[in-house]
């Protein structure tokens, strides 16, 4: 691929050899960390993504009516982690709210965990590749000065040289960190909502399955009031007995 306006006039392949082999790790990290990118992207932006406030809706509609399959096939219908911890929630039902809580932030450590994995390797690259960027500036500084040191001045071809690898080798280390330290940076912040939404939905299901006990509670109460009314009034009908003659 030939660059054909104001950089240089050279070919990137040629940039890449002149760069020495400074520039071999350079590629083997811009590989892995675009192939981290793409995935991430994908289990981030793609298959993470869902209408929040459509799944708690559809949940907490169905808890109310005390039907939990209707609860968890809507959360199997959405999937994405915060569905994955609802649904941890609601199999989790009729058990101490100490127990529900648990296993509600178990299961979001685990959808945490695969959120952000290969996060560190973006991490690590944004601030690797400077570091052996500026290698090869060392690197070919010091083949500046050899040259000097061995003809003087009178080949500034080879002076050149050295310092046209440092400044490729820079270049590259810099164009690496500009691809991937953005990236983290914006992957960090989507997992972020993700976790805020985790919290929010384990809240309001918790909050849920009090209504449901409360509500439950008060149908008992109800029934015990109805039932004490009824032997109350049989008992008010019942004729006492007539005093013997």
């Amino acid at each position: 691929m030939v660059l054909q306006s104001g950089f240089f006039g050279a070919t990137l392949l040629n940039y890449f050899l002149q760069g020495g082999w400074v520039m071999w790790p350079l590629l083997a990290i811009s590989i892995v960390s675009i192939s981290f990118i793409l995935e991430r992207t994908y289990v981030i932006l793609v298959k993470s993504r869902v209408n929040t406030n459509a799944l708690v809706a559809a949940v907490r509609r169905a808890l109310l009516k005390r039907n939990l399959k209707e609860a968890i096939q809507a959360c199997e219908q959405f999937k994405g982690p915060v569905a994955a911890i609802l649904k941890a929630g609601i199999l989790k039902h009729g058990s101490p709210r100490d127990e529900i809580e648990k296993t509600i932030e178990n299961s979001a450590l685990h959808e945490l965990a695969r959120l952000e994995r290969g996060l560190a390797v973006l991490a690590s690259a944004s601030n690797i590749a400077p570091i052996i960027g500026f290698l090869g500036t060392v690197v070919g500084m010091i083949a500046s000065f050899d040259a000097i040191a061995s003809q003087g001045l009178n080949n500034p071809a080879l002076v050149a040289k050295g310092i046209s690898v440092a400044l490729i080798t820079t270049a590259g280390g810099l164009i690496v960190a500009v691809i991937t330290l953005p990236t983290y940076n914006f992957f960090s912040s989507r997992i972020a909502i993700a976790v805020r939404e985790m919290e929010t939905s384990a809240n309001i299901l918790l909050e849920t399955f009090g209504e449901m006990e409360s509500g439950r509670a008060r149908v008992r109460a109800k029934a015990l009031a109805a039932r004490k009314q009824g032997q109350g009034g049989a008992a008010a009908g019942t004729p006492s007995p007539s005093p013997s003659a």
